[in-house]
């Protein structure tokens, strides 16, 4: 059985450096895979597959390790063995997942991935994007911020209501265009699909549409945004007492009714097909996660906001849905979620499991 992180790293590198796979190189690595029994079972890896989907994985991680490296380190400035060691463990056989899901469906897949700033949703869409190509897939990544009404609308819709004082909460999307155009993304003979896209800098960072993006022959959609996928609670969690920072009345009305309004996105979860979950191991980290985002504009030379700031920013979203109360259910219950992948302090993948009662002490 394959121990040491080292040998399953040098195993890599010496595929990289030209190597061939040996019979022994796959035995190692199955080994490997099957020691993880959790993961191995949200991926539907067992003892009588897993030979072969080590042999063709190792084919794919040949065909594409190249382009991964090239964009980590592009675009994140960072190339080390925890990009081979991710691409292996979990890209790969995550883009393997969703092609086969998708050629057994025989239409367009929609898969909804959820994660908060911090958890690698948009590392993850651009990998996916990337591997999917090498399947044969054609890859749409969609965000929950393109569905924003108009900086008009929410202006409006701030006016009316003050308590919304950044965009992204409930109520902030334009639902309609949305299922508009997932329900055009699911047709089996797509015609060209104009995708809504949004600008975050426009009117000063307050955001507004920019030109639409034109799209045809797509097989998945990558839909991801920070609370795709949630639903409502009962209501009468908000009469008694409720998790920090949902302290006064205030709070907890603005909570209530910001949970009203997840109503209206529930047709949107409806067109999803598969849903994954990037579940901090403490939603605590994505305030120390948005600091550290923070503190790299300011020493670019770009304006950023004050740890204090920072604070109010977050702390406002976890009043609208507090992830105790809205994300971690999903994580344990089967017809809410297929896929739950940990993210570590370091926003690195830990464990994966498939949600269901005490997944992780199994």
């Amino acid at each position: 059985m394959l121990q040491p992180q080292e040998s399953r790293l040098s195993i890599l590198n010496r595929w990289m450096a030209g190597g061939t796979p040996t019979p022994e190189d796959w035995e190692q690595l199955a080994a490997a895979i099957l020691a993880d029994g959790q993961r191995a079972k949200a991926l539907a890896i067992a003892p009588e597959n897993v030979l072969e989907v080590v042999r063709s994985r190792s084919r794919l991680f040949q065909s594409t390790y190249s382009d991964v490296l090239q964009y980590q380190q592009q675009e994140l400035h960072q190339q080390d063995d925890s990009v081979l060691e991710t691409l292996w463990e979990l890209w790969l056989p995550l883009a393997q997942q969703l092609a086969a899901s998708q050629e057994q469906l025989g239409r367009p897949l929609i898969q909804g991935v959820l994660g908060g700033q911090g958890t690698g949703k948009t590392t993850l869409a651009a990998v996916l994007r990337l591997i999917l190509a090498k399947l044969g897939k054609s890859t749409l990544c969609l965000s929950l911020d393109d569905l924003y009404k108009t900086y008009r609308d929410r202006q409006r819709l701030q006016a009316q209501d003050p308590r919304l004082l950044w965009r992204g909460p409930p109520g902030t999307h334009d639902v309609p265009i949305g299922l508009q155009i997932l329900d055009q993304l699911r047709q089996p003979q797509q015609q060209a699909i104009f995708v809504p896209r949004f600008d975050k800098s426009a009117y000063n960072g307050i955001g507004d549409r920019t030109e639409p993006e034109r799209v045809e022959n797509v097989d998945i959609v990558l839909f991801e945004g920070w609370f795709v996928g949630v639903r409502p609670v009962d209501p009468a969690v908000f009469d008694g007492s409720t998790p920090p920072p949902i302290q006064t009345p205030a709070d907890r009305e603005f909570a209530r009714d910001m949970n009203a309004q997840l109503q209206a996105y529930l047709p949107l979860w409806e067109r999803l097909d598969r849903l994954m979950v990037l579940f901090p191991v403490d939603y605590h980290l994505s305030q120390q996660w948005r600091r550290q985002a923070e503190q790299q504009m300011i020493a670019a030379g770009k304006s950023g906001m004050t740890d204090a700031e920072i604070d109010r920013f977050v702390e406002y979203f976890w009043k609208s849905l507090h992830p105790e109360l809205f994300i971690t259910p999903l994580t344990t219950n089967p017809q809410l979620s297929d896929l739950v992948i940990e993210i570590n302090a370091d926003h690195r993948a830990g464990a994966v499991y498939k949600p269901e009662s005490q997944a992780r002490k199994d």
